[in-house]
């Protein structure tokens, strides 16, 4: 197991497919938590959520920069109550663009607890720090109110509605590596930024 990340309630870590597949299955066999993601990011049953982690694994350790998809877990109770990533955005064909995003899936039984946000902040952080990136995009579906939220939280400017990344239409949030202060001054800026996102919904 290699933990990448800690914060005060979580940890994040790299999957272990053999030891994970269960716990992944029941978050992403959930209609609830998958309503954003589409079908295709619904398993089947336990054996195929296994093959799933297992190619995640080997994606990460091809495009070997740092990137990819990671367990969040619980400190206090060891479970796993989501996933954090940090991708490269694919185009309309699904091809790597020069653009990464951050991204969250909770569990429904974790989601109002702050756990996204907490992620997330490290997240931008080891992005930022680590990996040197100059921008983390987010991208969110219209009607994805609570991932708004988050990324307002997180301190993400509201850039407009775009369909440059998976060939739908999607809202465009992102931090500059020069502002990822932000993100830590939750508060700070934060009426300017949902009367932004405001605009944005009521414009589409």
């Amino acid at each position: 197991m290699t933990i990448l990340l800690e914060t005060k309630r979580l940890i994040i870590r790299s999957w272990i497919p053999e030891r994970d597949a269960e716990q992944a299955f029941l978050i992403y066999n959930d209609p609830e938590v998958t309503h954003f993601l589409g079908k295709a990011s619904r398993a089947t049953n336990v054996e195929s959520q296994r093959q799933r982690l297992i190619e995640n694994i080997k994606q990460s350790h091809r495009r070997n920069n740092g990137t990819g998809s990671w367990a969040i877990v619980e400190k206090e109770t060891t479970t796993i109550v989501g996933t954090i990533l940090l991708l490269q955005l694919p185009d309309k064909d699904g091809l790597p663009t020069q653009d990464y995003e951050v991204g969250w899936h909770l569990r429904r039984a974790s989601w109002g607890k702050g756990y996204a946000t907490e992620a997330g902040r490290v997240m931008l952080n080891y992005g930022f720090s680590v990996l040197n990136l100059p921008v983390i995009y987010a991208v969110v579906k219209l009607e994805n109110y609570a991932s708004i939220r988050i990324t307002q939280r997180l301190g993400m400017k509201p850039i407009g509605s775009t369909n440059k990344y998976y060939g739908i239409q999607l809202l465009l949030f992102q931090l500059d590596a020069s502002e990822k202060n932000r993100g830590e001054q939750e508060e700070q800026g934060a009426g300017e930024q949902r009367s932004g996102v405001q605009r944005l919904v009521s414009e589409y």
